[in-house]
């Protein structure tokens, strides 16, 4: 990251919250003082600012918050997603793991981090100021292990945030760990109410063989921001198959650092952006091909209504080691307003001579032409756009391969549709 002049951070809301000792943490805490908040001077965050959060006096979560409220919005989470009684499901409430409410699966080790708050050695705790400061403040979240050859099914990861007059802020750690050859289908939702900063970091390790499919529906409340990072390692053979749907928060920015490191290892980190108002949206991924014979392969599309602003920044880097790589980017936005914003910014850096890789972004509105086609036949103007814009993301949203968690994600999709022209 590039130096740059700090913006309080140590003297705002976060670091006099941090959570204890360890050389993790105060090598992150002090990455986060000298550095401070990155402003329009770094690269990486060009088009996002986080300013605004060295003046919000962000508290602790309280110690109780209101059963109704969070029964409510799980009742939500269980009625968007179509994954109600039967599915596993692991529960935070604020950042807490909350084993009240959690069904865990049967044959997986699922732990709260807070019973063993060590971070893993292969994660940089200051590559990125998500993972910095998630490193100094966080003191839970969910620890997933899937013993080898074990297919341990679909699971529901749910954060649910109840913020009270006062904004708050939580930062959960989350783990998966796939042994080789297994199976897991996750789905994160993340829902919420009042002004508050959530800021998770995953950890994924998927060893030979594995394959992990993580869709995450990210609905947080209107006042909300949400900085999501997660670092993804695959071994040879193994598949990491993602998609984030991003449809709550007004500020929200998901960062994916994903590694193929063995040979046919193969990583999709694929999504949507359905933004209107004044909601700011920002998917930022780095996918780094360190072996030879892989492939990866991320499709973004955007829906941008009102002056919402979308941004994509997308970075396939090849070692020189990665020969006979196979990577593909793409982003697309539709903007349904004049008001409406996109910025993309797809890169590729090569140092292979042996690859086959490409990159793209388009931009454009409704076409009119398929609009009144449709309004020729009788069909209503909202009904028109609707069908225009479902075909425009049908596509992307089934890139991901699990039909479990695709069909969540079409319910997600026509729920915020229909909310949006209630």
């Amino acid at each position: 990251m590039n130096a740059i002049a700090p913006v309080g951070i140590s003297a705002g809301a976060f670091l006099g919250r941090g959570k204890g000792d360890g050389p993790e943490r105060r090598a992150a805490a002090a990455f986060l003082t000298q550095a401070g908040l990155p402003r329009a001077g770094v690269e990486a965050w060009k088009y996002t600012s986080l300013r605004h959060f060295a003046d919000v006096p962000y508290a602790t979560p309280p110690a109780q918050v209101d059963a109704a409220e969070v029964a409510r919005l799980l009742a939500t989470v269980e009625t968007v997603s179509g994954l109600g009684a039967g599915t596993s499901r692991i529960v935070l409430v604020n950042g807490r793991f909350d084993a009240s409410l959690s069904r865990l699966p049967l044959g997986v080790d699922v732990t709260a981090f807070a019973a063993d708050p060590v971070f893993a050695d292969w994660i940089d705790p200051c590559g990125d100021v998500g993972t910095a400061l998630n490193t100094v403040m966080a003191d839970d979240g969910a620890v997933v292990r899937v013993d080898a050859g074990v297919d341990a099914g679909a699971l529901l990861l749910v954060s649910i945030a109840v913020a009270g007059d006062a904004p708050i802020s939580f930062h959960p750690r989350h783990r998966i760990d796939l042994g080789a050859g297994a199976r897991l289908a996750v789905l994160e939702a993340t829902v919420g109410v009042g002004n508050y900063l959530h800021n998770p970091v995953f950890e994924v390790r998927v060893t030979e063989g594995a394959r992990l499919t993580h869709a995450r529906l990210q609905a947080e409340g209107q006042q909300a921001s949400q900085i999501a990072v997660t670092h993804a390692q695959v071994a040879s053979d193994g598949l990491y198959d993602s998609f984030n749907l991003t449809l709550g928060a007004l500020l929200s920015r998901h960062e994916v650092h994903a590694a193929l490191l063995g040979e046919r290892a193969c990583v999709h980190v694929n999504g949507a952006q359905l933004l209107d108002a004044k909601q700011h949206g920002d998917l930022s991924s780095i996918i780094t091909h360190a072996a030879p014979n892989c492939v990866s392969r991320q499709t973004v599309k955007n829906v941008l209504a009102g002056h919402a602003r979308g941004v994509f920044q997308g970075k396939i880097h090849v070692e020189r080691i990665a020969q006979k790589t196979d990577g593909y980017q793409m982003n697309q936005a539709l903007l349904l307003s004049d008001t409406a914003e996109i910025d993309a910014k797809p890169e590729l850096e090569i140092y292979a001579d042996d690859v086959k890789c490409s990159h793209g972004a388009t931009v454009g509105a409704i076409d009119p032409e398929q609009l009144f086609y449709l309004r020729s036949r009788g069909i209503t103007l909202s009904d028109a756009r609707s069908m225009l814009i479902r075909a425009f993301l049908h596509d992307v949203v089934h890139l991901l391969k699990d039909t479990r968690l695709r069909d969540s994600l079409d319910l997600a999709v026509e729920a915020w549709w229909n909310q949006r022209n209630a």
